[in-house]
């Protein structure tokens, strides 16, 4: 991966492991969810993708068809259940069954404010939209990844709220460290019927959250200092970490927090 151009150079291993499979990309409007389509498409992969912009959505479906991939976009709000259900319905009448999820809509949501000032409607609103979604996507995804014979489920955590705390971030890093739970119980339940469930865990990248918290060029190069790799991910960079968990690749991989960080969960310099 080129993380100037976002150019992903594609292993035949790999391209092999995910042809025919069926896949659901949340929060793919934008970042990382948009660049993990691209590529799971690329990759041979049927993509349904959501978020809440049905016009960016369809720019990428159309986009995907033209590069000779295939897509199907339905927009909604991940905190409802009934798009939970309804993405997964998609998946399965229009491609045939599911494979592969990956569930990684989420927000930052109120971030500087302390727990004693921060609104009750603003802490619910965060859970929903980041860790309520992700137990609403795995209600709906796991039935057909069984009649499958088996699947790979990823959500989308953080560092934050795992390896680094930082200060007045308190329902963004509940909501990731709960997925990081979620997941762990999930692989234990499911792993005797092939479902594998990993979380993936992003250092800081350049996605259009990720420009809310590092919007100046002092943020940027803090933000930069953080990591060993003193920089930031191009969102190609996690989806191709994505790819992996989705892949054949990973078939004795499950239950984990995989570090996509550029180390900065263990960076001290």
């Amino acid at each position: 991966m080129n993380a100037e151009s976002g150019d992903t150079i594609h292993g035949s291993k790999q391209h092999e492991a995910t042809i025919g499979k069926v896949a659901i990309i949340t929060g793919a409007s934008a970042g990382i969810g948009y660049e993990a389509a691209r590529l799971f498409a690329r990759e041979g992969a049927k993509v349904v993708v959501g978020a809440r912009r049905q016009t960016e959505l369809d720019a990428l479906a159309v986009e995907i068809g033209e590069c000779g991939g295939t897509a199907a976009a339905l927009a909604g709000d991940v905190k409802d259940e009934a798009y939970a259900k309804a993405l997964v319905e998609l998946a399965t009448n229009k491609f045939g069954g599911l494979d592969v999820a990956l569930n990684n809509a989420g927000t930052l949501g109120e971030l500087g404010v302390s727990v004693p000032q921060m609104a009750l409607s603003e802490w619910e609103n965060t859970l929903a939209t980041s860790l309520t979604s992700a137990f609403l996507g795995a209600k709906y995804q796991i039935p057909p990844m069984l009649q499958r014979g088996g699947g790979s489920l990823i959500f989308t955590s953080s560092f934050v709220g795992y390896t680094v705390g930082f200060p007045q971030t308190a329902a963004y890093a509940a909501c990731k460290a709960g997925m990081i739970g979620l997941t762990k119980a999930l692989a234990a339940e499911y792993g005797p019927q092939n479902i594998r469930v990993n979380a993936i865990l992003p250092g800081g990248t350049a996605t259009p959250i990720g420009r809310t918290f590092a919007n100046t060029p002092e943020a940027i190069a803090f933000v930069k200092s953080l990591h060993a790799l003193k920089r930031i991910a191009h969102p190609g960079e996690i989806a191709n970490s994505a790819l992996n968990l989705a892949s054949d690749l990973s078939s004795f991989t499950t239950g984990t927090a995989l570090l996509a960080d550029g180390g900065v969960s263990i960076n001290r310099t």
